[in-house]
């Protein structure tokens, strides 16, 4: 492949995700964690020259992830420390689907929303549609109340966002993904990093085999 080829010849960015692959499956941050992820978010249109190469990365975005590490939006300018996620939080993504929720581990989902993702390769932007709410993986998507799902953007389109502040579709931006762990940063500003769960979340979260 083209663009793994490209990527392996880089050895700066081997070793960044050597040490985002380690810290992201120990939950922990090291010293060098932080400089290894911005290597690899400044460099992106380097590492990813053309289409061909990011739909390469989106497509090793695939699967289900358990939500590791994260920074808090940038404050003035400044950086923010890479800190550990306290609870069990997952997110998945399929060829149709972007989900996410948290439960007690990746056997027992507790809330889990599940909707069609909109990924624009040339941004490496994926656009979040909610449609579905689960409760231990039943779909309560219908008793949810109008102001709550309202307030969610439950079942709204990409056409039913204006684009202006306080209306733009859930979003992540895509940094980086390797075999055992993805990067991504949402549109606060903070970065989070999730570690490859070693089985399909699915069944669990959505109560489909």
């Amino acid at each position: 492949l083209y663009g793994a080829t490209l990527l392996e010849q880089d050895a700066t960015y081997t070793k960044s995700f050597q040490t985002i692959d380690k810290c992201a499956a120990a939950g922990v941050p090291s010293d060098e964690l932080y400089d290894a992820v911005r290597y690899i978010d400044r460099n992106a249109s380097k590492l990813y020259p053309d289409e061909a190469a990011k739909e390469e990365m989106w497509k090793r975005a695939y699967g289900s992830w358990k939500l590791q590490l994260a920074t808090g939006p940038p404050a003035g300018g400044g950086t923010t420390p890479f800190k550990a996620v306290p609870i069990f939080a997952y997110a998945m993504i399929d060829e149709n689907n972007f989900g996410n929720g948290v439960g007690l581990n990746q056997d027992t989902i507790i809330l889990s929303l599940l909707g069609p993702h909109y990924f624009n390769t040339k941004r490496r932007v994926m656009g979040i549609g909610i449609e579905d709410m689960f409760l231990f993986s039943n779909k309560v998507t219908q008793f949810v109340p109008t102001f709550i799902s309202d307030g969610m953007g439950l079942k709204k389109k990409p056409s039913d966002f204006s684009g202006k502040k306080g209306s733009r579709m859930p979003a992540f931006t895509i940094i980086g993904s390797s075999e055992k762990s993805l990067i991504a940063r949402g549109g606060s500003g903070g970065i989070a990093i999730w570690t490859r769960l070693d089985k399909d979340i699915r069944p669990a979260a959505y109560g489909v085999e």
